[in-house]
């Protein structure tokens, strides 16, 4: 069987002659892939995002531990957009030419996963070095390495999606990620809070060293990670170049650029509905890099009402673990939801689902300041949660329908910049805002999160998602 589509407003027919005529994007399309299929495929994702919530929960736990001040604590933070800035956009670049045994994007994520996992485990032993180097030190450089290596694995699993599947299950694909995204953000929520609670691993510390609970955790997060980018190495296959070109049209532009050139180009040439999709990422993305950076101090002064000051006692491990949990629900709340969100986007579109998740996620961010019992803070998390899906399914769903298909590596590796530049500057700012604004009062970081969420609601409206509905049509 041979399946082709095309634009529903096509005909089959010359209506004049009633003599049939050929599409001029009549092509082949690629086979629809099975639900096992399509999760082998995205099961490393699922590692990827255990380590992840491991950084996002617990990296500036570990930077205070070495001794980070915390109105200076998201300047910690700005080396990891800023490999991901530089490294996604080239990685996305040669991954679109190449091809050996292990695949086209495999050799990349596998990578990217091996240098992960040792970034995981080395971050929490950076004290270890303390009589070379300041542990301080030592800890923002193993952040660098292991958001570097994040970056490497995490794109090519974007770009993967939309190399082997049809446009009619790019959605579902991406949904697919995103639940495997949050299973694997909750196991790495809550893992040090499992430890603690259910296996007594000490969650307690001397000053200036990492816990038990949380050292074991990273361990695991290493292994884990390497584990599940190794079953989607094994379990998925890729197009070789010559079956994958009978999917695409001929390139149209042949000429010859060199790397950066062709760089350049590709840059100044981006789609408009991926400028439009800048815009939202950009607010989008300084809400959640904000809730990750200030959530634990946040809720350690602002609900346990401890000095800022306090970074070791059991309070402030209490009010860590705590947080895990929250980050747990959250990543809970948004793997249900994003299988939910194909049929969302059948009734409503993905603008609508995806303004309605953002302003959800606003909501949440700015009710943390009204609650003081620590169990209330988990309602917020439900509206985050509803955000947290949409963001990792909705605008990469969008973008794959609106650039070359021959040039998805390196137009996803560039959307990236549109997650880190946000990233850089509230690095840059939110620190000096929160300390001289905010007398370095760590909840206004949440709140300022959510006004940034409810704009990039807004700024949804102004994408221009135009993707025809297509027509799938089987001959034999």
């Amino acid at each position: 069987m041979i399946l082709k589509f095309f634009n529903s407003e096509n005909s089959d027919s010359d209506r004049r002659t009633n003599k049939p005529i050929e599409p001029m994007n009549k092509i082949l399309q690629k086979p629809r892939l099975s639900f096992w299929q399509i999760w082998n495929m995205s099961f490393g994702f699922l590692g990827i995002q255990f380590g992840f919530a491991l950084q996002t929960g617990y990296a500036s736990r570990i930077l205070q531990t070495f001794g980070a001040d915390v109105g200076n604590l998201s300047l910690f933070w700005l080396a990891a957009p800023l490999t991901g800035m530089i490294i996604q956009p080239i990685i996305g670049h040669y991954s679109d030419r190449t091809w050996n045994r292990l695949g086209r994007r495999r050799p990349y994520f596998l990578t990217g996963a091996l240098l992960s996992g040792l970034a995981l485990c080395f971050l929490p032993n950076s004290s270890g070095l303390a009589f070379l180097i300041p542990p301080i030190i030592v800890g923002a450089g193993m952040l660098m390495l292991m958001d570097a290596s994040f970056n490497v694995a995490m794109e090519p699993f974007r770009a993967l999606v939309a190399d082997n599947l049809p446009d009619s299950q790019h959605t579902a694909g991406f949904s697919m990620q995103t639940c495997l995204i949050g299973v694997g953000a909750i196991m790495g929520s809550v893992l040090p809070s499992v430890l603690t609670n259910w296996f007594h691993v000490t969650s307690v510390a001397p000053k200036g060293i990492v816990p038990n609970n949380l050292l074991y955790s990273f361990y695991a997060g290493g292994l884990i990670l390497i584990g599940c980018i190794v079953w989607t190495v094994v379990k998925t296959k890729e197009y070789p170049p010559e079956e994958y070109a009978k999917f695409h049209e001929p390139d149209v532009e042949v000429v010859k650029r060199s790397g950066i050139r062709e760089f350049l180009h590709d840059l100044w040439n981006m789609p408009k509905t991926m400028k439009q999709l800048g815009l939202v990422q950009f607010f989008s993305w300084f809400a959640l890099f904000s809730m990750w950076v200030w959530t634990t101090p946040a809720i350690a002064t602002h609900v346990y009402h401890l000095p800022s000051n306090d970074t070791a006692s059991v309070a402030f491990n209490k009010a860590s673990s705590w947080v895990g949990i929250m980050f747990g629900v959250y990543n809970g709340v948004s793997a249900l939801y994003a299988l939910s969100l194909p049929w969302i986007v059948k009734k409503l579109n993905r603008k609508k689902t995806h303004a309605f998740s953002l302003t959800m996620g606003g909501i949440g961010l700015i009710s943390v300041f009204f609650i003081q019992d620590h169990y209330l803070l988990l309602l917020p998390m439900v509206g985050i949660g509803l955000a947290w899906g949409s963001i990792l399914a909705m605008p990469y769903a969008i973008l794959s329908s609106s650039i070359p298909p021959k040039k998805i590596g390196v137009y996803m590796g560039l959307f990236n910049f549109f997650i880190t530049f946000p990233q850089i500057v509230s690095s840059l700012t939110s620190s000096l805002i929160i300390k001289n604004l905010f007398n370095s009062e760590a909840i206004y970081g949440l709140v300022m999160g959510g006004v940034f969420m409810f704009i990039a609601a807004m700024m949804v409206f102004f994408v221009q998602d135009g993707k025809k509905i297509q027509i799938i049509e089987a001959t034999n």
